[in-house]
């Protein structure tokens, strides 16, 4: 277990998640921001890159374990992508649709922020989310994110706008403080 929440459980994802990893990864309309369900052979590549994440920077995407029942119903983490000109930390989240609209997504995003500051040390961390998933947008801002910018990615042969969002340690530390002055 690398981090833990009032419902959830964040591991390192290992090889035996594979068939939980499909179910995810291969719903169509789980994986409708990348334009389409993904092969078993994009799940192994997938599978294999966080594995690659692990040895290289010491985290990737983690497994999202419901504490309930023991299940695997997403992925959440911190990886580095190509922003700007350079790479940034960025908190990602990807959940099974039967766990959608049940707050885990932004219990497990806010636990990845606090990691990436607390334990990573980092002075920034953004979320970089495809400009028509209003949902993930409203997880970022929960998350006290603020917009700062667009991109375009070319994935899968398709050019897609993605919305730019960014917390840096000082606004982390001012919403805690905030939230402390509170009680």
């Amino acid at each position: 277990m690398l981090l833990e929440t009032e419902r959830l459980v964040l591991r390192k994802i290992t090889r035996k998640d594979f068939p939980d990893l499909c179910k995810m990864l291969q719903d169509a309309d789980v994986m409708w921001a990348y334009e389409h369900a993904f092969t078993d052979l994009e799940v192994t590549v997938w599978l294999e890159r966080q594995l690659e994440r692990y040895r290289e920077n010491g985290f990737g995407l983690m497994a999202v374990i419901l504490k309930a029942t023991n299940e695997l119903i997403g992925q959440t983490g911190i990886t580095l992508q190509d922003w700007n000109g350079r790479h940034v930390p960025e908190i990602g989240y990807i959940f099974n649709k039967a766990h959608w609209h049940m707050g885990y997504a932004i219990e497990a995003a806010s636990a990845c922020k606090q990691y990436a500051f607390e334990t990573l040390g980092f002075n920034e961390v953004y979320s970089i989310i495809r400009d028509n998933n209003i949902p993930s947008q409203k997880v970022a801002t929960r998350n006290g994110m603020e917009k700062i910018g667009e991109t375009i990615k070319f994935y899968y042969n398709v050019y897609m706008p993605h919305t730019i969002y960014r917390i840096t340690r000082d606004e982390y530390r001012n919403s805690n403080q905030d939230f402390l002055d509170e009680k």
